[in-house]
């Protein structure tokens, strides 16, 4: 594409005087990790790519599904069909939409063993997740290694979004200290507006442009929540870290250590999440053993196995996801039954 062209592609952009052309050299040059391709993620991944930020690393352990067509903008029918990973389908609508930027998918669960080799060489981490637990994970790292992230969450008819520049401004765990407890809203309980989804990744997605062009002094410094269906909204300030937070405060980075790390139940679905295998899994061999307990079908990235009330989804890297039981000792169970340990 020549340099015409790429003036073309982004001019709209370009006059804009917040970006302007030194704004748009500095998105090209930039780097950023969205964790989650889901519904808040895709859309993210989909604004930023056609903003033109230079590599965009996607991070996601899950597969397409029928019920995320209604909310997921990067995803089609053709992906649920062949059951394809988020994050390389995510990868080949971007690449057919903006062939001149860097997409890296990576099919994986941002664990502790691997955060460090998914979020190396970022300059700024998206949340796109959808458990508190990998979170606190993104929020250990990026206050260790001074990583600005932003916070984003949407379900029902709310949402929610927060700018974490460490030493700056709260984090995470300033605001949260400690997770959610007790029963908390999915979109499985309570659904999800498609059209919240694309609010939360808007405003998201416009501070991280703020950022990676240098426009630090417009980041909004307070944990914004909106209610679009009440017409509801509010602001808690988070200009400045609090005294004795355990992580930004007290350097005390329990879930980087994997300090009492539990399986993850899933949002959306009624689904646990198991990551016990120890060794690398050929999936076509799999598809064999399981053959005679149920049905069972794979592609290069990931195997389904329906077996009774239970769908098991296989990773080559022997992650499972377990669907129909909120469970999680059933859950591994029949994770010990048909895979090992």
């Amino acid at each position: 594409m020549t340099s015409l062209e790429l003036e073309e592609r982004y001019s709209r952009q370009v006059l804009f005087p917040g970006i302007g052309a030194e704004g748009q050299r500095k998105l090209a040059g930039a780097r950023i990790a969205i964790v989650g391709c889901g519904a808040t993620g895709s859309a993210l991944a989909s604004l930023l790519a056609r903003a033109g930020v230079g590599t965009i690393r996607i991070i996601d352990r899950d597969y397409v599904e029928p019920g995320n067509l209604q909310r997921q903008s990067l995803f089609d029918e053709s992906d649920a069909a062949e059951s394809l990973p988020k994050a390389i389908a995510a990868a080949r609508k971007i690449g057919a939409f903006n062939s001149q930027i860097v997409v890296e998918p990576h099919v994986a669960d941002l664990i502790p063993t691997n955060v460090d080799s998914l979020l190396a060489g970022i300059d700024l981490i998206l949340d796109g997740t959808d458990n508190f637990e990998t979170r606190y994970l993104i929020n250990d790292y990026a206050v260790k290694f001074s990583r600005p992230w932003i916070y984003a969450a949407a379900v029902g008819s709310y949402c929610a979004t927060l700018n974490i520049v460490p030493g700056r401004t709260a984090c995470l765990a300033c605001i949260f200290p400690e997770p959610p407890r007790g029963p908390s809203e999915t979109c499985e309980t309570a659904g999800i507006l498609n059209s919240l989804v694309n609010v939360a990744a808007s405003l998201a997605a416009t501070e991280a442009l703020k950022f990676l062009t240098g426009a630090s002094g417009q980041l909004r410094q307070t944990l914004l929540w909106f209610d679009l269906w009440r017409n509801e909204r509010a602001e808690v300030l988070a200009d400045h870290p609090r005294a004795g937070c355990r992580a930004c405060g007290g350097r005390d980075f329990i879930h980087l250590a994997g300090e009492g790390r539990a399986h993850i139940t899933l949002c959306g679905r009624n689904s646990v999440q198991i990551h016990e295998q120890r060794r690398p899994l050929n999936l076509a061999q799999m598809t064999e053993r399981l053959k005679p307990h149920g049905t069972v079908r794979h592609n290069d990235f990931v195997l389904k196995f329906w077996q009774g009330p239970y769908e098991m989804t296989l990773f080559p890297d022997g992650r499972a996801i377990i669907k129909g039981t909120m469970d999680t000792a059933v859950a591994r169970s029949l994770y010990a039954r048909y895979v090992g340990s």
